[in-house]
């Protein structure tokens, strides 16, 4: 029988979400199957019925089978899906039920994650986040793996938190995320900052109240510490890194294509792709079905920021939710990101951000614009979140020598200061 779990949903009330039937979610999503999801399809008989089957096997897990333009086999005209259609909500599969909210177990309970790959989180549109929460539950009861693991998260790789380290790293990271009156480049480029502090710090020396201390005097600190600490633009290396970021954070492969082609084939492209991004000459490869095309790497270098106004304001509004979702959300640490150490996933938030920066520039080149608007900002931040969390290679070794490379070169506050959202960050004072 299933048992109720504790749901620790993020206290943001300036964040809204209700599903409007776009079906974003339903094109260039890879929906792994439970074996639950296996025997609901298999009663409802839908390879009799379509007369071919409707899921993928590739590498022993099995996947919703999807077109040959990426979208879900079960896609219909409108966004709706024809089994939710004919069958209702809970006849879905888990994973299609749950977006955009994810699951990962938690020390007391089950932390709730919001994916802003999702159009309606990205335009705060519906319900507030708490009027979910009696189907989150009833969703967290059918996931096993997210049961409280009744243990602390690690503060760095060696180190495991108490309660008190972790509540007030993530208090003080949300409070600075939450100043409203530091314009948002700012508190992205103290974000940065802490992100460096703490990975660098020697953590296994000031613990528990001194821990508490630190957070509390790195805090005090911004934003003012930012002004006496110059930084020089990035390096060509710390562009080149963030540039590979993008890519790996766009990268799609969808099933139909890995399953028809050699591997070989696809591993070659992928490399070959990478390498043009690395090295940042010409024109910037296709990033999915929606472009931009024809979009030069030295056009997205000189893209400006947003200008000043509704627009900027919009950005810093989106943004400042995207960060504190994912703080509260628990998506940074642990189970809600590859079980990385909270020190070590406050740096993925900072990167994050400046790959949303330059992918922003990427969407607004190829729209003919020399300078970023919020619907740039909203498709690249729905193309950077979608993989977070998800893509294995996201919490690989070699994701965290970027980032180990960006923290011990100041590169995450020099991209941070130098990829900036809005044209009023450098002179704000």
């Amino acid at each position: 029988m299933p048992v109720s779990l504790p749901i620790l949903l993020p206290r943001l009330p300036a964040q809204r979400y209700s599903c409007h039937g776009c079906g974003n979610c339903c094109r260039d999503f890879t929906v792994q199957l439970r074996p639950e999801d296996l025997d609901k399809l298999e009663a409802q008989e839908w390879q009799r019925r379509l007369g071919e089957p409707v899921t993928v096997t590739f590498r022993e897990r099995t996947y919703l089978r999807q077109r040959s333009d990426g979208a879900c086999i079960f896609l219909q005209e409108g966004g709706r899906c024809r089994i939710h259609a004919e069958y209702g909500l809970e006849a879905k599969p888990l994973a299609c039920q749950m977006f955009p909210f994810s699951l990962a177990p938690a020390e007391r309970g089950v932390a709730v994650g919001l994916n802003f790959a999702c159009q309606s989180v990205l335009e705060n549109k519906g319900a507030a986040l708490s009027s979910h929460v009696p189907d989150i539950a009833r969703l967290a009861a059918l996931v096993p793996e997210a049961a409280p693991t009744g243990r602390p998260p690690l503060l760095t790789p060696r180190l495991r938190a108490s309660d008190a380290e972790a509540a007030a790293l993530v208090a003080v990271l949300d409070g600075w995320m939450a100043r409203a009156e530091v314009p948002i480049d700012v508190r992205l480029e103290g974000l940065a900052w802490l992100a460096q502090s703490l990975w660098s710090a020697r953590l296994d020396r000031v613990r528990e109240e001194r821990f508490v201390e630190l957070l509390s005097t790195l805090a005090m600190a911004l934003p003012d510490e930012l002004e006496h600490l110059p930084t020089e633009p990035p390096a060509s290396r710390h562009w080149r890194l963030l540039r590979q970021a993008v890519h790996a954070r766009t990268e799609d492969l969808r099933l139909a294509e890995v399953v028809r082609r050699a591997r070989w084939r696809i591993v070659l492209e992928q490399l070959r792709t990478s390498r043009r991004f690395a090295r940042g000459r010409g024109t910037v490869p296709s990033i999915g079905d929606a472009g931009p095309n024809g979009a030069t790497f030295a056009a997205v270098a000189q893209a400006g920021a947003a200008a000043d106004g509704a627009d900027a304001e919009a950005v810093a509004d989106l943004l400042t939710r995207y960060v504190r979702a994912t703080i509260l959300g628990g998506r940074f640490f642990g189970g809600g990101y590859y079980g990385w150490p909270l020190a070590h996933g406050v740096a993925a938030i900072a990167l994050n951000a400046s790959a949303t920066s330059w992918l922003s520039r990427l969407y607004a080149v190829g729209a003919g614009r020399g300078r970023i608007e919020l619907a740039d900002v909203q498709a690249a931040l729905g193309r950077i979140d979608r993989h977070s969390g998800r893509a294995a290679w996201l919490g690989s070794a070699g994701e965290r020598w970027r980032l180990t490379y960006l923290v011990r070169t100041d590169g995450l506050r020099r991209m941070a200061r130098h990829v900036p959202f809005c044209v009023g960050f450098a002179g704000w004072r």
